[in-house]
């Protein structure tokens, strides 16, 4: 078998390029490969001779480089690379691209055509109106477009706000009168107002505001009679303040549920507006024989007995007083000395408190303890003594001043004060140290001051005769 294998291999003899062409890059079809008859012959039995095992290992690595400079011919369609039959790269043989899927990707000019600038002079791309720092100028209007309408070329647009309705009203207005409690300011509450459109609300805005100030304090009230001083003229027109007085006396029996001296607060607004020139002399005398409430008849009355009370030297822009920190120092400091006063002569606690909580003056509060302190010390009886130190007590227990204040504000200064002035109170006051003693013991025994104020206390330097050994010197020393 081996001798007839041989002879018929010496008289078929294998070419290597034919069996590389034939098997391993032979042409596909329907997914298998296509073998040429020529090649038939070097099968025998469905095997490969063996003694050609080498060649056919190279003809399969040359078919590989071939497929791969196919892939690669693509991108470069001008120069192609090839293999010759003893395997190397032969370069600037055109080789077409043969792969349908690599010219798809490919986003390259085959003609190699263009001048390598960017699109549209580099104002292209994605979101760009145009190159940068370019000015556009106005477009003509084409006359002959079908969208064009003439009515549109002599248009001014302007900027319209809507007017506010009863229920946006209040919810506008009301922050604006709020914070304007705490600055201050008429002139911006004018502007602010002046940037709505207030339509036929604007005649509310008089009626708002004061129905708030009646729920507020008296430096508050005050506050609202300015305000609407100021909006009377550049804002409001004085039809508009008599419109929200009017609703304010049809609205007065359900102010009274909430707040009950609305009556008399209503009336001393309409005699503050009076006097301010903000309604006419003859509001009041229209209403005789109209009035059929009783909390506008009361309103009324009041604000009729102050306008009479004004002739005789009243002033009535002076009514609300002046609250907070704009009264000066030596008003608030004559107001705590009677406050003080009319406490020791009532002994009413509860009413020393509303006292001072109507004062408004949370940061002035040292001083009531200093002028308290002074008045102890300047006193004779025990009396004072024992009713200050109750007042002291029921206000550390209060909510007008906390633990947090008693500490800050009444001790480190209200008692700090009278510590760096005891020594010119000691001139008028001879017995200011013993006296003032005995109150820090008890300030400390009930509560009111820590034991690091109370270890500040001054003591009185005294005297002490020496033995007879110094010579009868006297000495002086603190202790």
């Amino acid at each position: 078998m081996a001798a007839d294998c041989e002879a018929w291999l010496n008289a078929n003899p294998v070419e290597i390029g034919d069996l590389s062409d034939s098997f391993v890059s032979g042409e596909e079809d329907n997914g298998g490969f296509i073998i040429a008859n020529k090649n038939i012959n070097n099968e025998i039995n469905g095997n490969w001779v063996a003694s050609s095992s080498n060649s056919i290992h190279e003809a399969r690595l040359k078919a590989k480089a071939k497929r791969r400079l196919r892939k690669n011919s693509s991108r470069d369609s001008g120069r192609g690379d090839s293999l010759s039959d003893n395997g190397d790269v032969v370069r600037g043989t055109s080789v077409a691209p043969t792969s349908p899927k690599s010219k798809l990707l490919d986003r390259k000019s085959r003609l190699g055509k263009g001048r390598g600038l960017p699109k549209k002079g580099g104002a292209g791309g994605k979101g760009v109106w145009g190159r940068s720092g370019e000015v556009y100028e106005p477009e003509a209007v084409d006359e002959r477009d079908p969208n064009y309408d003439e009515d549109q070329e002599n248009c001014v647009y302007e900027t319209v706000v809507p007017p506010l309705d009863e229920r946006d009203f209040e919810k506008t207005v009301t922050p604006i009168v709020q914070e304007y409690f705490e600055h201050g300011d008429t002139n911006e509450v004018a502007e602010l107002l002046a940037e709505l459109n207030l339509g036929p609300m604007r005649s509310v805005v008089p009626s708002l505001a004061v129905a708030l100030a009646l729920e507020a304090k008296a430096s508050h009230r005050e506050l609202t009679s300015r305000l609407l001083a100021d909006l009377c003229g550049p804002v409001l027109s004085h039809g508009d303040m008599e419109k929200s007085f009017d609703k304010l006396l049809r609205e007065l029996p359900d102010l009274v549920l909430d707040t009950p001296g609305a009556a008399q607060l209503v009336g001393q607004f309409i005699a503050r507006a009076v006097s301010d020139q903000i309604l006419s002399k003859t509001y009041i005398e229209g209403y005789k024989g109209k009035v059929d409430c009783e909390y506008a008849r009361a309103a009324l009355d009041r604000a009729a007995v102050l306008l009479k009370m004004s002739m005789g030297g009243l002033r009535i822009d002076s009514q609300w007083g002046t609250g907070g920190g704009q009264q000066p120092v030596i008003q608030l400091i004559k107001e705590m000395n009677l406050l003080l006063k009319e406490y020791i002569l009532s002994g009413d606690s509860k009413e020393a408190e509303r006292c001072l909580r109507d004062l408004e003056v949370p940061h002035f509060h040292h001083e009531f303890a200093y002028e308290a302190i002074v008045m102890v010390l300047e006193s004779n009886g025990e009396k004072t003594f024992k009713m200050v130190l109750q007042l002291l007590k029921s206000l550390s227990m209060s909510s007008i001043i906390t633990v947090d204040q008693m500490r800050r504000v009444w001790c480190h200064l209200g008692y700090q004060r009278v510590y760096m002035d005891i020594a010119e109170i000691n001139i008028d006051v001879p017995r200011a140290y013993f006296i003032l003693e005995q109150f820090v013991d008890k300030s400390f025994s009930m509560g009111i001051i820590d034991v690091k104020l109370r270890d500040l206390c001054p003591c009185r330097g005294r005297k002490r005769y020496v033995s007879e050994g110094d010579g009868g010197v006297v000495k002086l020393e603190s202790y």
